[in-house]
């Protein structure tokens, strides 16, 4: 073993001491509720396809017509030469769609994420309010900034309104995800919009979640909150989760996105996303828009769930979402839990330190439209053979 390496397997031991040891399984079919994963075929509980599009034909089509006319690549960033017309198609279809002026497209989430904050509060006499449970990307756009960085408790607007009341700074930023990626919650959006009006700051929201399973026609939620298409609100959206595909985007006023687009470091120096994926997702946004059915089935297995699983030793945290996580505690518990269900073919993810808080591992319990009701039975089932 080389010296450089010493310390690395160290580390590596602690984490398989704790329990804490990450490992990937390998699909041998495409994402869907049902899934051949290393030979073995599962019902899937564990991915964020919460339309059931990630396989839809439609999408697939546009995806490869979009490569047969456009090509494999874009080539260069967007700034260089890689903004392509199926591109700015897209672009315009989701402000259009969300409500807003403009919007940028981005490969990434995380992308997306590192370019809003640190680029609107980029000075030392700016400040960060975040809630303690955002994503990691929100968490480390705020620490790629050079602005202070306030966390309040999670969903405390009381704690949140005496952090902004206290501060001084020149710009403010209050960030926040709209659907809680681990808790499934709905963040306090029409609170935390009023705050920023107030308190004149920007009002940056994650809606990786909540985008195309939320609000009417599946706008996301700000739109179910009722929240405004305002001046001070910049939009982030994935397009790989409820939209099936991959890639993200942030939506604001044309003011906004004109800075971010001259300013923000992860939007111009990044190889734009191939052309055919944006293709794939104006068919997307097509389905979206057209998925009340989808969306109302969902929000029945999601009651389901909730019912099949009210009597458990373990308990669901409240969550009217897509995501229900199960509250365990022990890592070795859940562990020990996810290993039952998968020896019965069922693939839910457990879900450990440092994603969230210590003692609180839990089965992260992901529901697709895609989903049957006798597989959400199946599941309980399972559940209550266990407990």
């Amino acid at each position: 073993m080389h010296a450089l390496e010493i310390s690395l397997t160290a580390e590596l031991e602690r984490l398989a001491a704790a329990g804490l040891t990450r490992y990937r399984r390998l699909l041998d079919s495409p994402c869907g509720t049902r899934a051949v994963v290393e030979g073995r075929a599962v019902l899937a509980f564990a991915s964020n396809d919460y339309l059931g599009l990630a396989a839809h034909p439609d999408i697939a089509r546009a995806l490869a017509d979009g490569a047969m006319k456009w090509g494999a690549g874009s080539g260069a960033s967007h700034l260089v030469s890689g903004h392509l017309t199926p591109h700015a198609a897209l672009e315009a279809r989701l402000a259009a769609f969300t409500g807003f002026a403009r919007c940028l497209t981005f490969s990434t989430g995380y992308l997306a994420n590192l370019a809003v904050t640190p680029t609107l509060a980029a000075g030392r006499d700016d400040a960060i309010f975040a809630d303690r449970l955002n994503h990691a990307s929100l968490i480390d756009a705020a620490q790629l900034s050079r602005a202070r960085h306030h966390r309040y408790p999670h969903g405390d607007m009381a704690a949140l309104e005496r952090l902004l009341a206290a501060s001084a700074a020149k710009t403010r930023v209050i960030v926040s995800d709209a659907v809680f990626s681990m808790d499934g919650d709905l963040a306090p959006l029409a609170e935390l919009f009023a705050l920023a009006e107030r308190f004149d700051a920007w009002l940056v929201i994650d809606d990786a979640h909540g985008f195309g399973v939320l609000g009417e026609e599946g706008r996301g939620s700000l739109a179910h909150c009722h929240i405004p298409a305002h001046p001070r609100v910049l939009l982030m959206g994935t397009l790989g989760k409820a939209a099936g595909v991959g890639g993200a985007f942030v939506a604001g006023s044309e003011i906004a996105i004109e800075y971010l687009l001259q300013k923000a470091r992860s939007y111009i120096f990044t190889t734009a996303q191939p052309p055919a994926v944006a293709a794939a997702l104006v068919k997307s946004l097509e389905l979206i828009q057209a998925g009340d059915a989808r969306r109302a089935h969902l929000q029945n297995l999601i009651r389901q769930l909730r019912a099949g699983c009210a009597d458990l030793p373990w308990q669901l945290l409240p969550s009217q979402t897509a995501i229900q996580p199960l509250m365990v505690g022990d890592n070795a518990q859940a562990q020990a839990l996810a290993q039952s269900l998968w020896e019965r073919g069922l693939w839910v993810a457990a879900i450990r330190p440092p994603t969230v808080p210590a003692g609180t591992s839990r089965l992260r319990i992901s529901l697709s439209a895609a989903h049957t009701q006798d597989d959400v039975a199946a599941l309980t089932a399972a559940l209550r053979e266990l407990a």
